[in-house]
């Protein structure tokens, strides 16, 4: 775990995206064979590209810097500029990748408000347009799975097969922004082709759950890859030696999904353990994955004093309104880390968090 200067352990829960990579991905790293991957001649690039595609099942793949750029190169390729992009309200498309899909690919977005994070295919249904001389077309419908700011929902495979189908149906390409996918098929057990099986396109994060330093690998036909990568291309995401970086992504992909039922396993630890606190709104039962929402009686009001708290006893969460404070789970977390954090909120939530 970090620490700060003066010595003091930190137990960091603001994301999973902070993990730092292993002896393995560092040795990876050294030994990398590379090419030049914007004239396509990196081996180490390919090899990851083509591990990924295989596993869910897509014929082929792109490695990219970020999450947030495979979402607005799959929404670039996918919508023409004028056209619809259907998301879910509380999407990080539609809040946290700072209206790029609007900035770059020009796009209109339509949100629904869904049953965590699951968005109703009936109304996809009734409000896809196919487009004519006044009205503009229904491209595209992002998916996010699992779901961040619904607290790491998985959304299930069989909601998944309605929304394909509605999708199919309306010749509308369903597009599954999967950062924390390998977090569902831990949860689930649902192996990534089935995932894979019912989307056009799917990327996934290395850099979150599956602890490399960077980089998201984006999965689709052929063609589409081809495209996506001159998006790339325009981005600025064009990379050169970056088998380096993709030597880290290659150890991550094999070895990082198997361990990932550890971070649930801490994070449902944490939410027992805060369900018992006094002033504490937490549902265990609802936290699918590596991501807990911690809420109080005294709602937002609490969650800033609650987290100065925390970061004062080493415990780093992130207070985000009236979501509540988010902790996320991830391999440079353990049971001693839950038991720190445990202990600072035992103090903070009753004396800030209790309701009138």
């Amino acid at each position: 775990m970090p620490q700060l200067v003066e010595g003091q352990p930190i137990s960091d829960f603001r994301s999973d995206t902070v993990t730092r990579p292993d002896a393995a991905m560092r040795a990876a790293m050294a030994g990398a064979v590379v090419g030049d991957d914007v004239f396509g001649d990196d081996p180490t690039v390919q090899e990851l590209e083509r591990d990924a595609a295989g596993m869910f099942g897509k014929p082929a793949g792109l490695f990219v810097p970020t999450g947030t750029m495979a979402n607005l190169i799959a929404v670039s390729v996918h919508a023409r500029p004028g056209e619809e992009v259907f998301l879910e309200s509380l999407s990080h498309t539609y809040n946290n990748e700072v209206g790029g899909i609007a900035r770059f690919a020009g796009v209109i977005t339509r949100t629904f408000t869904g049953d965590r994070g699951a968005i109703d295919p009936e109304e996809v249904a009734r409000y896809a347009r196919p487009g004519d001389l006044h009205q503009p077309r229904t491209a595209a419908l992002v998916v996010e799975n699992t779901h961040n700011f619904w607290g790491g929902r998985v959304i299930p495979l069989e909601h998944m097969e309605r929304l394909w189908e509605v999708a199919q149906a309306h010749d509308v390409r369903l597009h599954i922004d999967g950062a924390r996918i390998w977090n569902a098929v831990a949860a689930s057990g649902v192996l990534p082709a089935a995932w894979g099986a019912l989307c056009d396109t799917v990327y996934f994060c290395l850099s979150k759950g599956l602890g490399a330093p960077i980089g998201s690998v984006l999965l689709g036909p052929e063609a589409f890859i081809a495209e996506a990568r001159k998006v790339r291309k325009v981005l600025g995401g064009g990379m050169r030696q970056v088998g380096v970086l993709a030597a880290a992504g290659l150890v991550a992909l094999h070895e990082g999904p198997g361990r990932l039922h550890e971070d649930h396993d801490h994070a449902q630890a944490l939410a027992r353990g805060i369900a018992e606190i006094p002033g504490a709104v937490v549902d265990p039962e609802s936290c699918d994955t590596n991501i807990l929402f911690v809420r109080t009686e005294a709602g937002a009001a609490s969650y800033g004093p609650i987290a100065d708290g925390l970061r004062a006893a080493g415990v780093w969460a992130i207070p985000l309104g009236e979501l509540g404070i988010r902790f996320v789970t991830h391999r440079d977390v353990d049971g001693e880390d839950v038991e720190r954090a445990l202990v600072a909120l035992r103090e903070l939530i009753p004396t800030h968090g209790r309701g009138a």
